[in-house]
């Protein structure tokens, strides 16, 4: 489990909830709801709908809309989390702003974590599909597609096609396209460093990639 995992990277608070965590781009806070036993959580996201979603299933955590690369709370965090939402910022300035703000928001002496999906050395293209069936008829099946266009340029394409089978036995097919950010690894480090974070890069239980630092300033 993904947050099995980040628990041992991060510094134990002695007792549950005496350490502080914000999350920048918590989405609907699944990350999250493994992390609210052991942290206090802040939990921001652009999206109203996202944070909703968050707040139903996160009830006890504290909830601020805002955008990730602009977001200041004047407050300072023992860990600041940025998880996967940073995939979807595709140009160095907007990584750089995000990373401003985790350096801004953790105190001196506090962790920084990043966990993009992948860094450029290690992006490979390729498909995954999956999915399953409801005991009242629905089902749904997916297919993955992730390829990149331009390997000159700083993001690589994920596609989505699902097919939806409603209770009456009709199906649908919807298609989504997302844009990531691919950033190389020496990329990450000194923007990292820019603002006051020393981290290094680990390998986390799937062999991905992931930033763990300091603020050393």
């Amino acid at each position: 489990m993904e947050a099995a995992d980040l628990l041992t990277r991060l510094p134990r608070p002695s007792e549950a909830g005496s350490a502080t965590l914000l999350e920048l781009g918590s989405g609907g806070g699944s990350l999250a709801s493994h992390l609210k036993h052991h942290f206090t959580l802040t939990l921001t996201d652009r999206s109203p709908a996202m944070l909703a979603v968050s707040q139903a299933l996160n009830p006890e955590c504290e909830h601020i809309a805002g955008d990730m690369r602009s977001l200041r709370l004047q407050r300072r965090f023992d860990v600041v989390l940025v998880h996967d939402a940073i995939m979807y910022a595709t140009r160095p300035v907007d990584v750089q702003a995000t990373l401003k703000t985790a350096g801004l928001h953790c105190r001196t002496g506090g962790t920084v974590a990043v966990l993009p999906d992948c860094v450029r050395e290690t992006f490979t293209a390729g498909t995954d599909h999956g999915g399953h069936d409801a005991p009242d008829g629905r089902g749904l099946r997916y297919l993955e597609w992730t390829w990149d266009f331009d390997s000159a340029d700083d993001s690589y394409m994920v596609e989505y096609a699902f097919l939806l089978r409603e209770v009456d036995g009709t199906v649908r097919v919807d298609h989504d396209r997302h844009e990531e950010g691919l950033f190389s690894r020496i990329q990450w480090l000194g923007w990292l460093e820019e603002v006051g974070i020393h981290a290094g890069v680990e390998l986390d239980s799937s062999g991905r990639e992931i930033f763990v630092g300091t603020r050393h300033i």
